[in-house]
């Protein structure tokens, strides 16, 4: 008899969960998708609600939760700042009681467990590109402290649980991501740029639109995610998961504007608080461990981004 694993995406419904339940599901999984849908969305994953083998629950993960799963990727958190600012507290919640709880579910049903960090651990980097052993350079009381540290206490507690008890742990800092399913308000830059430009606005660039990112497709996220869960059980991580190529966000901008053929016009803005100036992956480490690199180019990336952006808009009230 063929056994099925069965696997627990905690905010699933958000924008890079669905897609992971979508791939999951191809490789023939069970998959229990929980989400709160603070900024998950029912229509992520509507599409995959006819499959016997999909499965969603509404639930917050900053309670205890009791299900039998082979393994957990731990999503859940808002990613956006404009997210996880609106209630701060509960961000940090999400992060610290969230592994608490998720940890505790995986020593129980011994599941192997991936937790999404983020590239803001690194905070505004004195060292780039960003290599996994740098330590970051964080404001522990800034606006963005609530995300940034609470995501860092999450890494902590995974390597405290595969210290002190033996847990299967594997711990992902992912960098920028966009694609599809974005939420159209989280603010983030990206979606900021396409849905501006689409409605012919201005194009707000923070500052003098010459600090960098790296944009990672969707897609390239989740088979990293996914290799790294698969891989041996002495790779913990924690490993960037990214795209090295980066852009100026002015860059950005003009990429957008050319390629929805809007006449917006850039409108620059003052900096927001703890902004970090660059942002870049090492991935050396991915490419030596999981074998995983990028490979959609921004350009190839934004396409399919920008059409479902379209009908988002053309589809508001």
């Amino acid at each position: 008899m063929h056994y099925v694993s069965r696997i627990l995406v905690t905010g699933g419904a958000g924008f890079i969960g669905s897609f992971l339940c979508e791939r999951l599901l191809e490789r023939g999984a069970e998959v229990l998708c929980v989400d709160n849908f603070y900024t998950g969305r029912r229509s992520n994953v509507a599409h995959l609600l006819a499959n016997p083998r999909f499965e969603i629950m509404r639930h917050d993960i900053t309670f205890p939760l009791f299900v039998e799963v082979d393994e957990i990727y731990n999503l859940a958190c808002p990613a956006s700042p404009i997210h996880y600012q609106f209630d701060p507290v509960q961000t940090t919640k999400t992060s610290v009681h969230g592994a608490i709880n998720m940890l505790g579910l995986a020593k129980r049903t011994k599941a192997r467990i991936l937790q999404a960090s983020t590239s803001e651990v690194y905070g505004d980097p004195e060292i780039h590109p960003q290599k996994e052993e740098y330590w970051g350079n964080v404001n522990p009381i800034g606006v963005r402290s609530c995300y940034d540290e609470g995501k860092r206490c999450a890494e902590t507690l995974f390597f405290d649980y595969h210290r002190q008890h033996g847990l299967e742990i594997k711990v992902a800092r992912i960098f920028n991501t966009y694609g599809p399913r974005m939420h159209p308000n989280d603010g983030r830059v990206v979606s900021n740029f396409i849905v501006q430009a689409l409605r012919g606005e201005d194009i707000t660039v923070y500052g003098d639109g010459n600090q960098t990112r790296s944009f990672c497709y969707v897609s390239d996220l989740v088979d990293g995610l996914i290799r790294l869960m698969d891989s041996d059980k002495e790779i913990t991580g924690p490993i960037n998961i990214g795209n090295p190529r980066e852009f100026t966000i002015l860059q950005l901008a003009e990429k957008v504007i050319e390629l929805t053929g809007s006449s917006s016009k850039i409108l620059n803005k003052p900096l927001p608080q703890d902004d970090p100036r660059k942002r870049r992956p090492d991935i050396s480490l991915a490419m030596k461990t999981i074998d995983w690199q990028p490979t959609v180019k921004l350009e190839e990336g934004l396409g399919p981004t920008i059409d479902y952006f379209r009908e988002e808009i053309a589809n508001l009230p």
